[in-house]
């Protein structure tokens, strides 16, 4: 809850760019050889509509030598083992969300009141409660500034906390998805996600299956279509301009663009890079890849950290996103590249987060 409260107070919110391993949850190996892994579909399955199968593999995790935009997060680099796994073609859309609300009556976070009881255990001791009339359902939104601005570490310069905002109002209670149908949901926190794929008997990826599916065989390469940026516009829903004061809509859309409208990677996964960020099940622990690099032997599955940890967010528990958003600008985070990661609360929402589900064929 840390992030609601923060944006509570100060009307806007902060993404920030294993102590031990998992080691129940995964299996070592030393090669292929050694775990057989599945790269083919299990016979006589049909998957569900909009889903492709990922075939397995190995893969070298994390930030390519070349990438000069790269964050330490993203490193070191490390090699991994995966299974196949079945994915979404596209980013969840909200005609796709809106059926399972109507299936189930499901409230999201972001629709739903705010407890400060809970709240305050996730903040400093002392800290005040703010003011009733803030304490109101909503979300994070995006404002573009009036000029250019010279710190863009300062966050709070086009993020507000809009009352009133969710799925259903993505810019706030006076918006609507209507017309926008197959644009994918955003404002979605982590448990209604999981909530989604409880419903649709599916899961989310973990993070090394969400960047194997990006890479789709791009070995060493920083986006899914090679090492130039030049493409970008192209390929890739992102801001275009100065961030975040112009948006030059060379790529057609200042906000988010209906699921599919840019080339498909590989795999024939649509908007793996750019358009909105997607949450992994993994947690979001500085010292994970670290770890991984230092393993002899590479890691088959691996399931994420056992449990979070980020010195910059020490009251945070964190997952993984990826994949980048409308708002990724070379100046800004240039999150659309493969290896790409930020950190989010459980409980955070905003207009540029949604999600994709995958499923092992059972």
């Amino acid at each position: 809850m840390k992030y609601r409260l923060l944006l509570l107070l100060s009307g806007l919110f902060l993404f920030n760019a294993c102590n031990n391993a998992q080691k129940k949850s995964r299996t070592e190996a030393k090669d292929e050889v050694v775990y057989k892994v599945k790269i083919v579909p299990p016979e006589n399955i049909k998957p569900p509509s909009g889903m492709v199968w990922v075939p397995g593999g190995s893969f070298v995790q994390g930030a390519v030598d070349q990438d000069k935009f790269a964050m330490n997060h993203e490193k070191p680099k490390h090699k991994v083992i995966v299974d196949g796994f079945f994915m979404d073609i596209t980013e969840v859309t909200n005609r796709q969300f809106e059926e399972f609300v109507e299936n189930t009556g499901y409230k999201t976070v972001a629709e739903r009141g705010i407890d400060w009881n809970e709240m305050k255990n996730q903040v400093p001791a002392g800290t005040l409660k703010p003011a009733d009339s803030i304490l109101q359902p909503g979300s994070l939104t995006f404002l573009k500034t009036d000029s250019p601005v010279q710190n863009l570490g300062d966050f709070t310069q086009w993020w507000r906390w809009t009352i009133g905002a969710n799925w259903k109002h993505p810019q706030g209670p006076d918006s609507s998805i209507e017309g926008h149908e197959n644009h994918p949901v955003v404002h979605i926190a982590y448990e209604d996600a999981l909530a989604y794929c409880k419903w649709a008997n599916r899961r989310l990826p973990t993070e090394a299956e969400w960047e194997l599916a990006a890479r789709a065989g791009a070995v060493d390469k920083i986006y899914y279509w090679g090492n130039s940026s030049a493409e970008l516009v192209s390929k890739a829903n992102t801001w275009t301009g100065t961030f975040p004061y112009n948006n030059t809509n060379e790529d057609n859309y200042t906000r988010t663009a209906p699921v599919g409208s840019y080339p498909p990677n590989a795999n024939g996964l649509y908007d793996m890079a750019g358009n909105v960020w997607e949450w992994t099940n993994d947690w979001y622990n500085t010292g994970y890849y670290r770890e991984l690099a230092e393993s002899a032997i590479p890691i088959v599955n691996p399931q994420g950290a056992l449990s979070p940890h980020n010195p910059n967010n020490p009251y945070a528990k964190e997952k993984v996103i990826k994949g980048g958003s409308f708002l990724c600008n070379a100046s800004y985070c240039s999150s659309y590249r493969i290896s790409a990661r930020m950190a989010t609360t459980l409980d955070s929402s905003a207009e540029h987060i949604g999600f994709r589900t995958v499923w092992d064929g059972k």
